[in-house]
């Protein structure tokens, strides 16, 4: 906590409350006044806006943030990690506000050092509670937080020797935390010591089975030996405590392609499409994979979720009428690749599906009509010299 936010108390300090449910916002908002909390109180209806409000040009200096955990467009720990690793808000206090305390979602805000949660529902007397309890710790830090806080300005003067002498401390101050062993783990890694990087993350998972930034670590690493199965396997531990986080399922379903294992590749692929049902970027992201990995029908779930806000975009229906034909969805398939081809009509792989899809439905004018179209484009093509074969 900076040193001026030490010197304020609740009643003197601004709030910001964010929320995607207007009345969860308002019903905050009514026990912080009830308890005479704040300045003044802000709110955000998500993790983007509250982000856009605390860094824009006239952003106002926030004392205290009570965030929800699931947001649309941006979660309440992406909101948090973006917020720890900026230098002026990193130390602002935080509680997180959960509908349930389930290992995945403790094990995540951990992950992003979350100050506290509160378990909804929750009266006025547990909100003041759980405030109180948070300043008393943010203006009287422990040893693990004050070494662990010297340890990040000394790495960010690029004193990797001194951070690292200020973890141990740390570690030595609270044996029975896993962050300080997480936190040489990932300073040695800066200085190429894979070895005892691998045993301080092995130390961190040792002391908490759900660090699942460590697991993470340790998945990164075994793979950079070109231990693939070990790699594999803290991936899936990480996944198994919070699957949440789409990035590294994707790094953990492509190591699974990578071994050629298509039903696990599925079986993950289909669980990131669960927990990011709304996020159109990761969608496309695992359309491509099930692509690659023949999981067609999982393709075109996703291209047809993409294709409801964007139903004129013209490569996704490309990108659809391709998986469709490859599913041997035909009648459906030629309906969006000619509608692509107003655009795509010299691309190779659409003019082929139209040939092929034409061709199975037993529409030998039209197929040969794009198989002999492809075939002027790229004379070299074999499969649109076999497909005008089948087509005489």
């Amino acid at each position: 906590m900076s040193a001026e936010n030490e010197k304020l108390t609740p009643r003197q300090m601004n709030f910001l409350v964010v929320d995607d449910q207007d009345n969860m916002r308002r019903s905050v908002r009514a026990m912080l006044k009830l308890i005479n909390y704040g300045k003044e109180i802000f709110e955000a209806p998500n993790g983007r806006e509250a982000w856009k409000f605390l860094t824009g040009k006239e952003a106002v200096k926030i004392g205290f943030i009570i965030a929800d955990y699931a947001m649309p467009y941006m979660k309440g720990t992406e909101l948090l990690s973006r917020i720890r690793s900026h230098n002026k808000l990193r130390d602002i206090p935080f509680l997180m506000i959960t509908a349930e305390a389930n290992k995945e979602v403790v094990a995540e805000a951990a992950e992003h050092d979350v100050d506290a949660y509160l378990t909804k529902p929750f009266v006025t007397a547990s909100l003041e509670h759980k405030i109180d309890e948070l300043l008393a710790r943010a203006q009287n830090p422990d040893p693990l937080t004050l070494y662990l806080r010297q340890a990040r300005d000394l790495e960010e003067q690029g004193d990797i020797p001194g951070a690292i002498e200020e973890v141990k401390k740390a570690s030595a101050a609270n044996p029975r935390s896993s962050r300080p062993f997480r936190e040489l783990g990932r300073l040695m890694l800066k200085t190429n010591d894979m070895a005892k990087a691998l045993k301080c993350f092995q130390k961190a998972i040792e002391i908490n089975r759900l660090d699942v930034t460590s697991y993470h670590y340790l998945g990164q690493i075994f793979y950079r030996q070109g231990e693939i199965d070990k790699a594999i396997g803290h991936f899936a531990q990480a996944m198994e405590i919070s699957p949440r986080h789409a990035d590294r399922a994707l790094k953990f379903a492509r190591l699974l392609a990578k071994k050629g294992n298509s039903m696990e590749v599925e079986k993950v692929l289909r669980l990131i499409v669960k927990n990011n049902e709304g996020d159109a970027d990761i969608q496309e992201e695992i359309a491509e994979l099930a692509m690659e990995q023949g999981l067609y029908v999982l393709a075109i779930k996703c291209y047809r979720f993409l294709l409801k806000d964007q139903p004129d975009n013209l490569l996704i229906n490309k990108k659809l009428g391709i998986a469709l034909q490859k599913n041997e969805t035909n009648s459906e398939a030629v309906v969006h690749l000619e509608k692509a081809a107003s655009k795509y009509g010299e691309d190779l792989d659409l003019l082929l599906s139209l040939a092929q899809a034409f061709l199975a439905m037993n529409m030998l004018i039209r197929a040969d009509k794009w198989a002999s179209i492809a075939r002027r484009l790229y004379p070299d093509n074999r499969e649109a010299k076999l497909i005008l074969d089948k087509c005489l």
